[in-house]
C-alpha cells in the first residue's frame, strides 16, 4: 500500500526533470534548485524541528526518502554533505538559538553551502597543535592562518573553523566558529589531485572577521563541539552505502550495483574467482549500511567505509581493463574504474587516517591503553 508520504515523495520526482531543466548550468545553480524544490515539497530535515525548516510529522523519513530516492537523485546533492551532515547536527547540539534560526534553514535549501576548517599544514592527525588564531575585536573576531585540506571550499559560502582563542594549551584554548567564506581576507587555493580534480584546497586567513555571537559553544571550549563535529563526519563517512544521495555521487564511493553492472556486461559474472568477489562487495556495502544503522562508534564506519572504497575499485578496474595496468582512449569503463583506482586511497585519509581510527577504536570504544609515544 502506498501511502501519503510516499505520493509525496513520487510526485517530487515526476516534477523533478523539469525543474533541473530549467536551472542555470553551474553547479550551485542546479543544488540549489534542486533543494529548493525539495524544500518546498517538504521533503528536507527529517527529525530537525519545523521552526528550523525541517519535518517531524513522519516516522522514518530519511530512511524512506532514501529508499525511495535511490538512484533518482542529482549528483550535485553530494556537494551539501558537510553542511547537512555536519554543521547542522552541531548547531543543533551546541548552538544558540539564534544560530539555528539563522543557519538551519539556509542550509536546508542550499542557501548556504559549507565546508569545514579544521586541518592545518602543522596540525593534521594532531590537530589540537592547530595554529590558526582567533584575536576578540570588539564585536569580531580577527581570524589570521591557514588550513589545508578543506574540501569544497571553493563552493563554500559558510566555514566550521577551529582557531585558537585562548592561551591555554594543546585543545584547551580552541573555539569553533562560524566563519563567512566570500569575504576579504579569505583566500582559497586548489589542490590538484592524481585523478585530475581539484576538489582539496589551501585556505589562507589574513585579517577575516567573524561575528562575536557566531562561537558555538563556549568560547576556549571548542574541541568539545569539535570533537562532535569529527564524529557525526565519521558517522556519515562510515554510511554511505545506505545513502541514496551519496550514491548518485559516484565520484565519492562506488556502489554494488556499479560492480554488478561491468561484471555482467562483460561476462566475468559467470567465472568463480569473479563471482566471490561480487559476493564480498555486495557483503561489504551491506556491512556499511548496517554499521550506520546501528549507530556504533564512528570510527568503525568510517575504516570499513575506506576499506570497502579500495576494494570495490580494484576489483571493478580489474574486470574493465582485463587486468591491464592502463585502459584504452576512449574506454568509458576503464576511465571510470581507473579513476576510482586513483581515488580511493584519498578515503584513508579524510576524516583522519586509518591509523587514527584504529586508536580511537582501540582507546575510545574498546578501552585499551593508549598508544605509547
Amino acid at each position: 500500500m502506498v501511502d501519503d508520504f510516499a505520493r509525496e515523495v513520487e510526485a517530487f520526482f515526476e516534477s523533478l526533470p523539469a525543474v533541473m531543466a530549467a536551472a542555470g548550468p553551474g553547479s550551485m545553480d542546479r543544488v540549489r534548485a534542486l533543494r529548493g524544490a525539495m524544500a518546498k515539497a517538504r521533503l528536507v530535515g527529517f527529525g530537525i524541528p519545523e521552526e528550523y525548516g525541517g519535518r517531524t510529522d513522519v516516522e522514518n523519513a530519511s530512511y524512506r526518502m532514501q529508499e525511495i530516492a535511490r538512484g533518482r537523485m542529482p549528483k550535485e546533492e553530494g556537494m551539501l554533505g558537510i553542511g547537512l551532515n555536519m554543521a547542522i547536527p552541531i548547531i543543533l547540539q551546541y548552538g544558540t538559538e539564534e544560530q539555528k534560526r539563522r543557519f538551519i534553514p539556509s542550509t536546508l535549501n542550499a542557501q548556504e553551502v559549507w565546508c569545514q576548517l579544521y586541518s592545518e599544514p602543522e596540525a593534521g592527525s594532531d590537530l589540537a597543535s592547530l595554529r590558526t588564531t582567533a584575536v576578540l575585536d570588539g564585536d569580531e573576531w580577527v581570524v589570521n592562518g591557514q588550513k589545508v585540506w578543506t574540501s569544497g571550499a571553493q563552493n563554500s559560502q559558510m566555514g566550521v573553523l577551529l582557531a585558537r582563542t585562548g592561551e591555554e594549551p594543546r585543545n584547551r584554548g580552541i573555539s569553533m566558529l562560524l566563519i563567512p567564506m566570500n569575504q576579504p581576507g579569505v583566500e582559497v587555493r586548489p589542490l590538484r589531485q592524481i585523478t585530475g580534480e581539484a576538489e582539496f584546497n589551501e585556505v589562507f586567513f589574513t585579517d577575516a572577521r567573524v561575528p562575536r555571537d557566531w562561537v558555538v559553544g563556549e568560547v576556549n571550549d571548542g574541541w568539545r563541539a569539535a570533537t562532535g563535529l569529527l564524529a557525526h563526519e565519521r558517522s556519515s563517512l562510515g554510511k554511505v552505502g545506505a545513502d541514496a544521495k551519496r550514491e548518485a555521487n559516484v565520484s565519492a564511493a562506488v556502489p554494488f550495483h556499479y560492480l554488478l553492472d561491468i561484471a555482467i556486461r562483460t561476462g566475468h559474472n559467470t567465472n568463480f574467482h569473479t563471482r566471490q568477489e561480487l559476493a564480498s562487495a555486495y557483503i561489504g556495502e551491506k556491512v556499511m549500511s548496517w554499521t550506520g544503522q546501528r549507530k556504533v562508534h564512528p570510527s568503525i564506519g568510517k575504516l570499513w567505509r575506506t576499506k570497502q572504497a579500495r576494494d570495490v575499485a580494484a576489483v571493478g578496474a580489474r574486470i574493465a581493463m582485463n587486468g591491464a595496468a592502463a585502459h584504452d582512449i576512449g574506454d568509458k569503463d576503464g576511465e571510470f574504474w581507473m579513476y576510482h583506482i586513483l581515488n580511493a586511497p584519498r578515503m584513508s585519509l579524510g576524516g583522519g587516517t586509518d591509523e587514527i581510527q584504529k586508536n580511537t577504536i582501540g582507546e575510545r570504544a574498546l578501552g585499551l591503553p593508549r598508544e605509547p609515544l
